[in-house]
């Protein structure tokens, strides 16, 4: 039998390049402070999955549609005087939700689970989805390389950024709309809701070890893929929907990170240092 076709080697893979993604782009995420963003984001792109699986086109193309929507006119109103953008971004969060809700209560016979676009489906991935996530995993990373200095210089002194002649319209749209790429990659394995998590948690865990980007890139990709598998362990061991255990995995890694680094408090211990 083809290696490929064990779903458990799929999911296997998967997770790992699922892992990988999530903690990569996550650390752009934690140090802009876009968690919220991001997770409103997750919401505004289940419509858009659903419609495309109503329509009979790729999700992917779908989601990215519909956030990329939401991503360019977040960016615009944080341009905007006088626009509450994190109240626009809020709305978003119940309104995305809601929206993808009622595509699918107009559908009778709908023949995709609701609970697959929210919390994955990880054992019924394709090859296809395995090649797509490796092919975003490559762009994504090569966007960030590219980048890596002026991302650096907004998520650290946006002020001194703009002084030394960084487009900070222009970098932001490219972070946003490569986050929103992510969230839409990471709907096969953790699902919309999910995704915020394989996302955040890798990042955030990797930020209480160390002060250095380096370091702290290279523990979330760790973190990441770390929850992926260990996530899928646990829920073919104990037939736990996937997408939850690896949600809870990261969770899990975040909360013992955060326990280390009070024990290192108190033991007169220093994360490593810039």
């Amino acid at each position: 039998m083809n290696w490929w076709d064990d779903a458990l080697h799929r999911a296997t893979a998967e997770v790992v390049l699922a892992g990988a993604l999530g903690g990569l782009i996550g650390v752009q995420v934690v140090l802009r402070r876009l968690s919220f963003f991001t997770m409103a984001l997750t919401h505004a792109t289940f419509p858009g999955v659903v419609a495309a699986s109503i329509i009979g086109v790729n999700i992917m193309l779908g989601g990215v549609v519909a956030g990329a929507v939401v991503a360019l006119g977040v960016a615009a109103l944080t341009r905007r005087r006088g626009q509450d953008a994190a109240a626009a971004t809020g709305v978003l969060l119940s309104a995305g939700f809601a929206l993808g809700a009622a595509l699918v209560a107009t559908q009778s016979g709908f023949s995709r689970d609701l609970s697959s676009f929210l919390v994955g489906s990880i054992l019924t991935v394709s090859p296809q989805d395995l090649l797509t996530t490796a092919l975003v995993l490559a762009v994504v990373a090569l966007v960030l390389l590219a980048g890596a200095r002026p991302l650096t210089q907004i998520a650290f002194d946006r002020a001194g950024a703009q002084a030394s002649g960084v487009s900070l319209g222009a970098w932001d749209i490219v972070l946003l709309l490569t986050i929103e790429v992510v969230v839409v990659t990471l709907v096969p394995a953790v699902g919309t809701i999910l995704a915020l998590s394989l996302i955040v948690a890798p990042a955030a865990a990797a930020r209480l070890w160390s002060d250095r980007l380096a370091v702290i890139t290279a523990l979330a990709v760790l973190f990441g893929i770390g929850s992926g598998v260990a996530g899928l362990w646990v829920s073919t061991q104990w037939n736990v929907a996937a997408g939850a255990s690896i949600s809870l995995t990261a969770t899990g890694i975040l909360l013992v990170s955060w326990m280390g680094t009070r024990l290192r408090m108190r033991a007169g211990l220093k994360r490593v240092p810039a």
